[in-house]
Formats: C-alpha cells, structure tokens, sequence
C-alpha cells in the first residue's frame, strides 16, 4: 500500500490534514514524503508509516520540481480540496534612519 509516488494524509504531527507524496522507503517503518512545500505546504522528511493514510492517489515521484508538475497536470489539487500556500514576498529593506549623533562638548 505505501509505494513510491503514493498520495498520502497526514493524521499525526503539525501537518496533520495535509497531503504528501511517498518519495523513499527506508526501514525501520519509516518513509521519506514531501508535499512539496510549494504546493501542499509538507516539506521533505521522514515520518513513521502510522502517521500517513495511503489514499487511491499516485504520482511520480521525484524531485520537488517533478512532484510540482505533477501535482498542477493531474488536477489533484482541485479534486482534494487542497489550498496551495500563496508564494511569499521577499521583504522589502527597509531603510535606517541615521544615528542620531551627539555632539561632544569641548573640553576646556
């Protein structure tokens, strides 16, 4: 049921709800899943294998790049109900104002 590429639910941790696809298996009960970030906000990690709910879904799996294409040609997004985190604007710098300099008295 967990194979590569697999879409999956999140039920545990702070992305709980989210959505992810299987990228890896390593052993010990563990796979390695991204979102991406870009598209369903679960960043690349490895989680415990009861952590995730396998759903009908499959992808290629690759690299964030490949899993992005995939996400937006299936038309998953739409069908799950997923909301695709809005890209953030780099902040602006914003301009110090000058120290203000304290005159020195003169020494008398």
């Amino acid at each position: 049921m967990l194979i590569l590429g697999r879409i999956v639910l999140k039920i545990a941790g702070r992305e709980a709800g989210k959505y992810a696809v299987i990228v890896s298996e390593t052993k010990d009960g563990f796979v390695e899943i991204s979102g991406p970030k870009s598209v369903t906000g679960v960043k690349r990690r490895k989680v415990s294998m009861f952590h995730v709910e396998p759903t009908e879904n499959v992808l290629k799996s690759g690299s964030d790049e490949v899993l992005e294409k995939e996400w937006k040609s299936s038309g998953l997004i739409e069908k799950l109900g997923i909301k695709v985190p809005e890209k953030r604007k780099a902040k602006e710098k914003k301009a110090k104002p000058e120290a203000k300099r304290i005159k020195e008295k003169p020494k008398a």
